[in-house]
């Protein structure tokens, strides 16, 4: 009866439930590759990464309000490099950004972007810049997590390490801010964009 339930693969005995299991996990994680945006850019968070770490050394020792300049220009930048390197992965990799799983990560991501710039404009109006590290962090964080839910794994606990750094920094006196900008978004893009990049098609 035992070995009615073993089959012989490469002359080696395997169990069928192992078998099994090992089928449906094949079967399960090409189902969620499937319904998942892998266009997420690694190489391209890695640029990213690399211009915040030069945004926060032109930083250092400007004013409160020269400072959110020079990183407003960057988010911007970040924002037109994340969308080229986006397009390129996809059309390297033929994946198509007019996919359900595309427009579910894309509207799930903006929400908390579109919070952050709104918030942006009032704190700015109040001068109270030194809030800004922290809630930037804290909100790019929350859409990378949304959107991610839709992409790889990783994407997700991308979010959730910018979401804690952003926490820490609203935590700590407001004169480490700039540090916090360039730990998460020059860091953290750094080092899970090359994650991304080598497990996940660049």
């Amino acid at each position: 009866m035992a070995l009615a339930q073993r089959v012989r693969i490469s002359g080696k005995p395997v169990p069928i439930d192992r078998r099994a299991a090992d089928n449906l996990r094949f079967i399960r994680d090409t189902m969620e590759r499937a319904g998942s945006f892998t266009a997420v850019p690694g190489w391209g968070g890695v640029v990213i990464g690399v211009t915040a770490l030069t945004a926060g050394a032109v930083s250092l020792g400007h004013s409160p309000r020269a400072q959110f300049s020079i990183w407003a220009a960057e988010a911007v930048l970040a924002m037109l490099m994340a969308c080229l390197a986006v397009r390129l992965k996809s059309k390297r990799l033929a994946l198509s950004l007019q996919s359900r799983a595309a427009h579910r990560a894309l509207l799930s991501f903006m929400p908390p972007l579109l919070a952050g710039a709104v918030l942006t404009a009032v704190i700015f109006q109040l001068g109270m810049w030194g809030v800004l590290p922290g809630l930037w962090l804290l909100l790019y964080g929350a859409a990378v997590v949304t959107g991610g839910a839709f992409s790889v794994r990783i994407v997700p606990v991308m979010g959730l390490c910018f979401m804690s750094v952003g926490a820490v920094a609203l935590l700590t006196p407001t004169a480490w801010g700039n540090v916090f900008l360039m730990a998460g978004f020059g860091g953290l893009h750094i080092a899970f964009g090359t994650v991304i990049a080598r497990r996940h098609g660049g």
